[in-house]
C-alpha cells in the first residue's frame, strides 16, 4: 500500500502565503502533512514511526532544561494527518524514537539539563517516567538510537570545553532510573573521511543521532557543523570517523539526517518555527541516500564529502525528520 499523501487543514500559525514559499526542486515534491494548533501544541520537532502511525513531539515552548515546569505534547497521527491521540510529558521533548523490539515509544526530555525519559505504550495508552543521575558532561540527553538490545543517547549541551566527558552513552533501565555508560568521548580521535587523516574531536553540541543502513551510528554535533560516524558502536573494535558539512561552499549546521532505506517511501520533516510538518516525496529514492535538515532548507547529503545540495527551500527552521517506507504504511 502506498503512503497516503494529503494536505491537512488545521488551525495554524502560518498564512497560506507563507506556506507557498516552501518549494522542492524536481523530481521532489513537498506538501503539508499537519500543522501546529494554536495554544494547544506547537513547535514540532522529533518524529517517530510506529505501525503505520506517525508520532511527533511538540516542545510547546518549554525550557530545554525543564526549569519552567512546562510540558511537551506527543501527537499520534494516522497517514492522512488525522490526530489519533495525544500524550503530555513533563519537560521539553527532543528525542523521540520507537523501540523496534518492544514497539514502545521512547521520549527524551530536557536536552540542556535535568533529563528524563518517558516510555509510552501506545496500545495501552500508558506511560512511565524514568530519571537519570547527575550527568558527567553537565548537560542533558537529546536523541535516542536502538541497535538490537542496545540503546544509545547523545549527551547534549556539554559544560566542558574541551569536552572530556562522554558524547554518546549506552543506557540501561534499572527500576525507575536510567543508568548510562560511556561509548564515545567528546575528545576522541577520529579519521576525517575526505582526507583520511586523524582528526581530534571536541564535540560541543552532540544532538541528533541514528543508525545508517550500514549499521554505523551517525551523530550530528550541530553547532560544530560536523557528523561523527561510529563504526561498531560500543564494541571493542569501535572506530570513529569525522565529516565536516558544507552548503553552497560554506560551512553549515544541520539537525536530523535520515536515510532512504527503500526506493519508495516518504520523508517527514518538522519545520519547528514554521509550525508545520511536511512530506517530501519523489518517484523513486536512490538506495541509502542521505537527507539532512539545514538551517532553512533540507538537502541531500554526500556522505563522502559532507556537501549538502538543497532539495527543499523556504522553510523557517527544519529540525526533526523520519523516513517512512511504503511497507511501514501497511
Amino acid at each position: 500500500m502506498k503512503v497516503v499523501r494529503m494536505i491537512v487543514l488545521c488551525v495554524s500559525f502560518l498564512s497560506v502565503a507563507a506556506l507557498a514559499q516552501v518549494t522542492a526542486a524536481p523530481p521532489y515534491t513537498v506538501s503539508v502533512f499537519a500543522t501546529s494548533v494554536t495554544n494547544v501544541y506547537f513547535q514540532p520537532d522529533s518524529i517517530a514511526i510506529r505501525n503505520g502511525h506517525i508520532f511527533i513531539g511538540f516542545g510547546n515552548g518549554a525550557a530545554p532544561d525543564g526549569s519552567d515546569g512546562k510540558s511537551s505534547t506527543i501527537v499520534e497521527y494516522d497517514q492522512s494527518g488525522n490526530v489519533i491521540t495525544t500524550y503530555s510529558v513533563k519537560g521539553h521533548n527532543d528525542g523521540l524514537k520507537t523501540n523496534p523490539l518492544t514497539k514502545e515509544l521512547w521520549a527524551m526530555q530536557n536536552e540542556d539539563g535535568n533529563p528524563n525519559l518517558v516510555i509510552i505504550n501506545p496500545d495501552a495508552h500508558t506511560q512511565k517516567l524514568y530519571k537519570f543521575g547527575p550527568t558527567a558532561h553537565g548537560g542533558g540527553y537529546d536523541d535516542i538510537a536502538f541497535r538490537g538490545r542496545d540503546v544509545f543517547f547523545s549527551a547534549s549541551n556539554p559544560q566542558l570545553n574541551p569536552n572530556t566527558a562522554p558524547a554518546i552513552v549506552r543506557g540501561q533501565l534499572a527500576g525507575n532510573m536510567v543508568l548510562v555508560s560511556p561509548v564515545l568521548m567528546g575528545n576522541a580521535t577520529a579519521t576525517d573521511i575526505p582526507t583520511n587523516t586523524p582528526f581530534a574531536l571536541n564535540l560541543q553540541d552532540p544532538d541528533s543521532m541514528r543508525f545508517d543502513p550500514l549499521g554505523d551510528l551517525v551523530l550530528d554535533s550541530q553547532a560544530d557543523g560536523e557528523l561523527i560516524i561510529v563504526h561498531h558502536a560500543g564494541k571493542i573494535d569501535q572506530s570513529v570517523y569525522h565529516l565536516a558539512l558544507t552548503l553552497s561552499g560554506t560551512a553549515t549546521q544541520i539537525d536530523d539526517t535520515v536515510f532512504a532505506r527503500t526506493s519508495h517511501g516518504v520523508i517527514l520533516i518538522s519545520d519547528r518555527d514554521g509550525e508545520t510538518i511536511y512530506t517530501l516525496t519523489t518517484n523513486i529514492f536512490s538506495p541509502d541516500a542521505a537527507f539532512s535538515a539545514a538551517p532553512t532548507s533540507v538537502g541531500r547529503l554526500d556522505m563522502d564529502t559532507g556537501v549538502l545540495a538543497n532539495v527543499v527551500t523556504g522553510m523557517v527552521s527544519p529540525h526533526g525528520m523520519a523516513f517512512m517506507r511504503d511497507e511501514d504504511a501497511q
